[in-house]
């Protein structure tokens, strides 16, 4: 039990990030009605997509990240356009966890330590890069710790917010067509926790049943997570809800929740962040072969060098890397899921079985929603 809570709190903690915040912000531009179709639909995507991504991870001998997968099945091409995808989006979603982690550190501590936000921003960033440096040997212990305490904080924030809520607001909405397809990449992003399966199949000693099990569970837990905050922050704040949602919170709940807000935000944030940092030394290492030393400067500067440059719309960086990065990534993991399925057929039950057909249509939709978000990005879908 403790090693499936502890393999549990890990694929949680990974899911739950910076997306959490930028939720409510999306809401209350579709509509919490509309949010709540999105969320659902695409909680099952990443369901079927975690699983098959899980079942490829416990057929395939040796020690893997996506580009590895892809060369083995797909070919060299393959595995360098994973790698650019896959990089790419890690690189993005830690740039957006050192954006809003930074800035939450730097609201808990600075009105009582002083300083300024790059001073915060540069220690939460120096503190997970000393801790990619050294490993992941206790990242379950810190993933289960970690998130006990955003839980507390999180259902204290609830509580209070309750009786601030006007349904009314949830009908706050702002149509368009770009509004339309705003929540599709957050969400997306918002319910990723890939990078972290290869090790789940370690801590669940690839043990089939738990990593079904683990999978459906977590990502249940961090849409259910999702669907609570967005229904308490769009309630309390309806059209004035911010992009982190909690300058909105702040202005109307008072200080005490924003500090525990800060909390959550600080761990929701740093959590992930770790994963993502490690997932990324791990593919630089095992998949490129790059020295340890080399992995680990490229995982964990290359995106505070970005911040620098001026990159900090957390909310269009999370919708691009959802939409596009990890949509490439999810057809990719369908296309090896297909030859995988081919070359393990008759070889112990699967994790899961999905009919060629099926795996056709969701490329389909992935590619779809990789086309519009581009189209959006560059502003020729309006």
């Amino acid at each position: 039990m403790k090693q499936y809570l502890l393999a549990l709190s890990t694929l949680t903690g990974t899911i739950i990030g910076v997306g959490f915040f930028g939720l409510p912000y999306v809401s209350s531009r579709i509509g919490f009605y509309p949010m709540l179709f999105y969320f659902f639909f695409l909680a099952l995507i990443s369901i079927l997509v975690h699983l098959i991504f899980s079942e490829i991870c416990l057929k395939t001998p040796g020690n893997h990240r996506l580009p590895g997968y892809a060369q083995i099945y797909l070919g060299k091409e393959a595995k360098w356009l994973s790698v650019f995808s896959t990089s790419l989006g890690l690189f993005g979603s830690n740039l957006a966890y050192i954006i809003v982690g930074g800035s939450f550190l730097a609201g808990l501590l600075m009105p009582i330590l002083g300083g300024n936000l790059l001073i915060y921003t540069l220690i939460y960033f120096s503190v997970g890069a000393i801790l990619v440096y050294f490993g992941s040997k206790s990242i379950s212990e810190f993933e289960f710790f970690g998130l006990a305490i955003f839980f507390i904080a999180f259902i204290f924030i609830f509580v209070v917010s309750l009786r601030h809520i006007d349904i009314a607001n949830h009908l706050t909405a702002n149509f368009s067509l770009v509004n339309l397809f705003l929540p599709y990449g957050i969400i997306l992003f918002s319910l990723s926790g890939m990078s972290i399966i290869p090790e789940i199949k370690e801590l669940s000693h690839g043990n089939k049943k738990k990593m079904r099990s683990l999978v459906i569970n977590a990502i249940i837990i961090s849409t259910l997570t999702y669907i609570a905050f967005v229904f308490i922050t769009q309630g309390v704040c309806g059209n004035k809800t911010t992009p982190d949602a909690l300058d909105g919170l702040k202005n109307i709940l008072g200080y005490r929740v924003l500090i525990a807000g800060f909390v959550v935000g600080v761990i929701a944030t740093f959590t992930s962040y770790i994963s993502s940092a490690l997932t990324l030394k791990k593919i630089f290492s095992f998949d490129l072969k790059l020295p340890q030393i080399l992995a680990w400067l490229l995982a964990s500067f290359v995106p505070i060098l970005l911040y620098f440059l001026g990159l900090n719309d957390f909310i269009k960086i999370i919708g691009f890397i959802g939409a596009v990065t990890l949509g490439i990534d999810s057809i990719m993991i369908f296309l090896i899921y297909l030859k995988v399925k081919i070359k393990f057929s008759d070889k112990n039950e699967p994790i899961i079985s999905l009919p060629k057909f099926a795996v056709y249509v969701l490329s389909a939709m992935l590619l779809i929603g990789v086309g519009l978000e581009l189209l959006t990005t560059f502003k020729i879908l309006k």
